[in-house]
């Protein structure tokens, strides 16, 4: 699933490519990636030009010239690309905002689990779906507050969007990883000490991941991410298994609150 990364990535490939073009319209293959109705859509967005964005964890909003904005989510998959309308269409491109300059930016929804549709405001619509501030934005008094107010254990704490927004389940192993703590670690006892560590590290693992484009293999070696089976890294199979960037021990893989968990048992233990 795209994780804020990726999507702050689409936000400013967005703003590179498709700002102030004219919609001339809007194609659709398959209705139900829209939450709003094809027609309110169309009749809204057709002849305004996108004009700002605007990402809050893994939500994109867009803004028109006229004041409306558009929400996407991009799913398990989704994606965004930009190309001139003499091309060939993108594979799974299912919704195509045709710019009448001549280029038109595809909505890339492989898995059909993307969502395209009008919202009111941004501020209504975070409310409405209890999503925290950003996980770039968020202090460390209201992190701390929305950690603390929980009684349970830490991971599934971060993972919550009413918690802190942005951040899915790799990053919250590296956030821990990076911060010392156990993903075991019940949330109501965490120190002020520990919070704060949390707190530095989400925006050290999400400023990394941004800078370098969510490109996993790119990233530091000490970051815990190249344990994981999917990284592309150029580290060799047979080497992958697990050591701890610390060099002391294999890498632990146990299940919390149902989700895969990678840490290290002697950076991470569990007091």
């Amino acid at each position: 699933m795209p994780e804020l990364p990726e999507v702050e990535t689409y936000r400013r490939y967005f703003e590179e490519t498709s700002l102030h073009q004219p919609i001339e319209f809007i194609e659709v293959e398959d209705r139900k990636l829209l939450t709003t109705d094809y027609a309110t859509l169309t009749e809204t967005l057709v002849g305004q030009s996108f004009v700002s964005t605007k990402r809050v964890g893994k939500n994109l909003f867009v803004q028109t010239n006229q004041g409306n904005t558009v929400h996407f989510h991009f799913g398990m998959t989704g994606d965004l690309e930009y190309y001139h309308s003499s091309l060939e269409r993108p594979r799974h491109a299912r919704i195509i905002f045709v710019f009448r300059s001549g280029f038109n930016l595809g909505f890339i929804c492989p898995r059909k689990f993307e969502r395209i549709g009008l919202v009111e405001n941004i501020e209504s619509y975070l409310k409405k779906k209890k999503i925290a501030p950003d996980a770039l934005d968020i202090s460390l008094e209201e992190l701390s507050r929305n950690v603390r107010k929980r009684k349970s254990f830490i991971k599934p704490v971060l993972l919550d969007q009413s918690t802190v927004a942005g951040i899915g389940n790799w990053i919250v192993d590296e956030v821990l990883f990076q911060a010392k703590i156990h993903p075991e670690s019940w949330s109501n006892t965490l120190t002020d000490n520990e919070t704060e560590r949390i707190f530095i590290a989400i925006r050290y693992v999400l400023e990394t991941a941004i800078e370098h484009e969510a490109n996993y293999g790119r990233f530091p070696t000490s970051f815990l991410i190249h344990a994981r089976e999917w990284d592309t890294s150029p580290y060799e199979e047979a080497n992958r298994h697990l050591l701890c960037p610390c060099g002391k021990i294999e890498i632990a893989q146990i299940r919390v609150g149902g989700r895969a968990t990678y840490y290290c048992p002697e950076c991470q233990q569990l007091r």
